[in-house]
C-alpha cells in the first residue's frame, strides 16, 4: 500500500509539476488480476483499484491499519466502471453492472471480487474511511440513484450527477460517494469550483477516450495549478483546495469525500472571477 502524506498549502505553492504529481496523483490503481491501494493522510481515506480477471481477488489487510482485518474499524464504498462484477461480502453475493455502487459496513470480515466475463473484466474503484458504527451492506444500482442535471451545453458543462452514499441515500458513518457523467460536447466538471474545509475529496476519472486527457485544476483559489490526467487515474484534493477539471472530450468521474459530515451540499462556492 502506497502512502500519500498531507501537504501544507504554503508548501504546495512552491512545488514543481513533478512534485505536484507525486503528492496528489494516483496513477497506478488498476492492473489486471491485482488489487492496489493508497493510504492517504487526508481524513485517513484509502483509495483502491481492483481488476479481477480469471480468478477472484480478496480484500487484503495491511499492517498500517493495525487491525485484524481491513474493515474492522472501516467502511467501504465500491463503484464498478467496467464489465459485470460479483462482490462477495461475508458469503453473500452482489452483482454489480457498470456504474452500480455497493456499500460495505464496518465489521465485515471477508470481501472478494470477481468478473463475470474475463474478456470484459470488472474495474472496481474503492474508497474506505474510518467508521465509528456499523451500517448494513447495501447495493444501489445506477438507475435507482438520486440524480439531477446541471450546467448547459452553451457553457460546455452539461452533466448529470448521481448520488449513492450520502445523507439521503446509502447510510454511512462519514463516507460520501457518487459520480458525474458529462454529455457529449461538454468538458467542464464542477463549475464553478468550490472548497470545503470540513472534508477532503478524491476524484477518479473514467471513460476518458484513448489519446484524450483531463486537465484537473487544484490548489488555493488564488494559487491554482493543474495535473494532466488520463483514464482510470485518481487525484487527492485537500480540504483547502479547489477541485475541477476540463477535458479534451467528455468523460465521467467518481467523487468521494470523508470528513465532518454527510451533507452533499456542504461547500464554499467560489466565483470564477475570483479564481487565479
Amino acid at each position: 500500500m502506497r502512502q500519500v502524506y498531507a501537504v501544507h498549502p504554503n508548501d504546495y505553492t512552491l512545488y514543481t509539476t513533478a512534485q505536484i504529481r507525486e503528492h496528489f496523483l494516483l496513477d497506478a490503481l488498476f492492473e489486471q488480476g491485482k488489487a492496489n491501494f493508497v493510504y492517504t493522510h487526508y481524513d485517513r481515506m484509502i483509495v483502491g483499484g481492483v481488476m479481477p480477471v480469471s480468478t477472484e481477488l480478496e480484500l487484503p489487510n495491511f499492517d498500517i491499519l493495525k487491525a485484524d482485518y481491513f474493515l474492522e474499524r472501516r467502511e467501504l464504498g465500491i463503484i464498478n466502471v467496467g464489465g459485470d462484477a460479483t462482490v462477495t461480502v461475508d458469503g453473500e453475493q452482489f452483482q454489480l453492472s457498470k456504474l452500480d455502487c455497493l456499500y460495505v459496513g464496518r465489521g465485515t470480515r471477508k470481501v472478494s471480487f470477481g468478473s463475470a466475463n474475463s474478456a470484459q473484466p470488472a474495474v472496481l474503484y474503492l474508497l474506505s474511511a474510518p467508521a465509528h458504527a456499523k451500517y448494513p451492506t447495501r447495493l444501489l444500482q445506477k438507475k435507482d440513484a438520486e440524480s439531477n442535471s446541471l450546467g448547459a451545453l452553451e457553457t460546455s458543462n452539461q452533466r448529470t450527477i448521481f448520488r449513492y452514499i450520502h445523507k439521503n441515500g446509502i447510510q454511512s458513518c462519514q463516507l460520501v460517494m457518487g459520480l458525474t457523467i458529462l454529455e457529449k460536447g461538454s468538458v467542464w466538471n464542477t463549475i464553478p469550483p468550490h472548497t470545503h474545509d470540513r472534508r477532503m475529496e478524491a476524484y477518479f476519472y473514467f471513460d476518458v477516450p484513448e489519446n484524450q486527457v483531463v486537465f484537473h485544476y487544484m490548489g488555493l483559489p488564488q494559487e491554482t495549478r493543474h495535473i494532466v490526467m488520463k483514464n482510470y487515474q485518481a487525484v487527492v484534493s485537500p480540504p483547502w483546495s479547489i477541485h475541477a477539471g476540463g477535458g479534451t472530450s467528455n468523460y465521467g468521474f467518481i467523487w468521494g469525500m470523508a470528513g465532518e459530515n454527510l451533507e452533499y451540499s456542504d461547500m464554499d462556492a467560489l466565483q470564477l472571477n475570483d479564481i487565479r
